[in-house]
């Protein structure tokens, strides 16, 4: 069972990526809770929290469909160094400009702004460069979600970290430790050995080719599907996390250490649902999983912003984020095994864009009617989009079965009946392989 659920580190590319991201990981999430919290303190402001999260994000809706298309057309190892090494330099800045006592919030939205126009291209270029790190593609789904664990892994301890380093230091410390962090995963990346990639023939204009992969995507009813589902979780239900100092602060009356405290809650929940999806020996039934978990998620934030009570505030974020990591993994797995290998990078960034993309409008509209409404009822009303967004791809599940079948049929993941063999009832699609 132990050897099943951590197959895909056989792979000694996957197995150095994994561990030099995992300590790049912590980092990350160490900054983005420091970045918030000293937005949080320095104005007191629900709409600038909002502003300082779209412009971490906004970038990805913006680029990522050119960053899909260069994935495929260029060495993604080279670009995944670059992405690093510039998001180490912006790391970097950051740090001294707060050691230096220059920071103000607005290089804080600046620094945010460059940093996401970096991750707009590193999501993508990273998301369909797993495939190329692994020796067996059986290993796919295990890889996918092993490194979501990784993610929310790192989740789980840097958000904690962050909440005592902040109290004790200040938060100047987190940058430094992120800057520090990134040596993680170049070095990784740098010892890696990767076959060359078969060059691709007959490059189009590149407007063509992004023209090709969105045509391609919503084209074909299981992936747009699946990018509307995210799309629509992104947009009123992930961007909860912006309005956690307000939670922390003004609902549960404490400090950094209570907000460290609430977004290791939402982590532990995601780091189980990474792990109960490693252990998944199939594809098959992720569907279910899907709608099962969109359902999830609201109900879990629907609970939180309920809650007035930290230990059921817990609770409930532990709920949400199994959820929403549910649905975003499971999402993940799906398209990379239904996707056509040279169309991998453009429907990857697509998905880039539905998940990190939409956030930032998520974020600046959560922001600014939190602000006039109050918190609770903006996440209620975040809550109950995301249920109906959820039903609505649970009704479409039949249809994508019978599309998605000739795939797993070719792919061997179905076994094909013998040929003469086939009958009316053999031929029907059953019900668990969606």
């Amino acid at each position: 069972m132990r050897l099943h659920l951590f197959r895909a580190l056989q792979s000694r590319n996957f197995r150095l990526f994994f561990a030099g991201q995992s300590i790049s990981l912590i980092g990350t999430w160490m900054q983005q809770v420091a970045m918030s919290w000293l937005v949080y303190r320095l104005t007191g402001s629900a709409f600038l929290l909002g502003v300082v999260g779209f412009a971490g994000q906004i970038p990805t809706f913006v680029l990522a469909p050119l960053a899909g298309v260069l994935a495929d057309r260029w060495n993604r190892r080279r670009l995944l160094l670059w992405t690093q090494i510039f998001a180490m330099v912006q790391a970097t800045i950051l740090a001294a400009a707060y050691l230096t006592g220059a920071l103000e919030v607005w290089h804080i939205v600046a620094l945010s702004l460059l940093l996401g126009v970096i991750n707009a291209f590193d999501i993508p270029v990273r998301q369909s460069f797993v495939v190329e790190m692994l020796a067996r593609k059986d290993d796919l789904g295990n890889a996918i979600a092993l490194n979501s664990s990784m993610v929310n892994g790192a989740r789980l301890i840097g958000p904690s970290l962050a909440g005592i380093l902040i109290a004790t230091a200040g938060e100047g410390v987190c940058f430094i430790i992120n800057a520090a962090s990134y040596m993680a995963v170049i070095t990784a990346i740098l010892a890696m050995r990767i076959a060359p990639a078969r060059a691709r023939q007959n490059r189009k204009h590149v407007l063509l080719e992004l023209k090709e992969g969105v045509g391609y995507a919503f084209g074909f009813a299981p992936i747009r599907n699946i990018l509307l589902l995210v799309g629509a979780i992104s947009l009123a239900g992930l961007p909860y996390t912006v309005l956690m100092p307000i939670f922390a602060g003004d609902v549960l009356g404490g400090g950094p250490r209570i907000f460290g405290l609430l977004l290791t809650a939402a982590g532990a929940g995601a780091l189980a649902a990474t792990l109960y999806l490693a252990s998944r020996r199939s594809v098959l039934g992720l569907g279910k999983v899907i709608s099962f978990s969109a359902a999830l998620f609201a109900a879990g934030i629907i609970g939180f912003s309920l809650s007035g009570v930290l230990i059921l505030s817990l609770l409930f974020l532990c709920i949400g984020g199994f959820g929403a990591m549910s649905v975003l993994a499971s999402s993940n797995t799906l398209l990379q095994t239904i996707v056509e290998d040279e169309k991998r990078g453009r429907v990857m960034s697509l998905f880039s864009m539905a998940v990190i993309g939409m956030t930032p409008l998520g974020s600046l509209a959560v922001g600014t009617i939190a602000a006039r409404i109050g918190p609770q009822p903006t996440l209620i009303a975040g809550g109950v989009a995301c249920l109906v967004a959820g039903a609505l791809f649970a009704r479409e599940i039949p249809a994508m079965r019978t599309l998605v079948h000739p795939i797993y049929v070719k792919m061997g993941i179905i076994p094909e009946v013998a040929a003469g063999l086939q009958t009316a009832a053999e031929l029907t699609v059953p019900p668990e392989e969606q």
